[in-house]
């Protein structure tokens, strides 16, 4: 379940997300929404600082970081925890991404009766061989319980975003080879990091 082909329209609609979340304060783990000096070690890992969860209940956003880490986890290279996928997921429920909020609550509650009924206890809870188990019904098609309507459309739902977030950060982004990256990292820095604003400049000519 890890690393999620991308078709051309998918790379598209990642890429204006990050455009337009770029645009909100504090969503510095993003490569768009980064400055210059963030940007000189495009495989640098996210802050490990806390996140404290602006949509989610802190229990959801703990189920979700375990399903992103299920879907790409840490190989080779880093993976859905390292990127902050969860967070991203949290951050564009928070800001008007209506397709994911009722759906994905809702995703959420019939995982937890899943679990809870497979299992005794809540998805958080189990091991992750019992949480993966879950997931392979629901994944591919030719699983009976794949016909379970709302846990195909959750898990569909949970790998498109957790994708999005992955390849538009800057750990996706270095897999992925973006130019972006390097461009960024050898274009020189503005020298009046006391100035941002030039106000030391004189005025235009013209």
């Amino acid at each position: 379940m890890a690393n999620q082909g991308l078709d051309r329209r998918t790379v598209l609609e990642m890429l204006s997300k990050a455009a337009a979340a770029s645009q909100f304060p504090g969503f510095s783990r993003w490569a768009f929404g980064v400055g210059q000096h963030h940007m000189e070690d495009s495989t640098a890992q996210p802050s490990n600082r806390h996140y404290s969860p602006t949509y989610f209940s802190r229990s959801e956003y703990r189920t979700i970081e375990i399903l992103t880490d299920l879907i790409i986890p840490a190989d080779e290279t880093p993976g859905a925890k390292e990127a902050g996928v969860a967070e991203f997921i949290d951050f564009m429920a928070a800001h008007s991404e209506q397709e994911i909020q009722a759906p994905m609550r809702r995703g959420l509650a019939w995982l937890n009766a899943t679990a809870q009924n497979a299992y005794g206890s809540v998805f958080a809870n189990l091991s992750p061989e019992q949480q993966t188990a879950i997931l392979k019904s629901v994944a591919y098609r030719n699983h009976s319980a794949s016909q379970n309507v709302t846990g195909r459309a959750f898990f569909l739902l949970i790998r498109r975003y957790a994708t999005m977030g992955y390849y538009t950060s800057r750990v996706g982004l270095a897999e992925l080879d973006f130019p972006g990256l390097r461009l960024y990292t050898h274009s020189p820095a503005c020298p009046h990091i006391n100035d941002p604003e030039h106000l030391h400049l004189p005025p235009p000519r013209f």
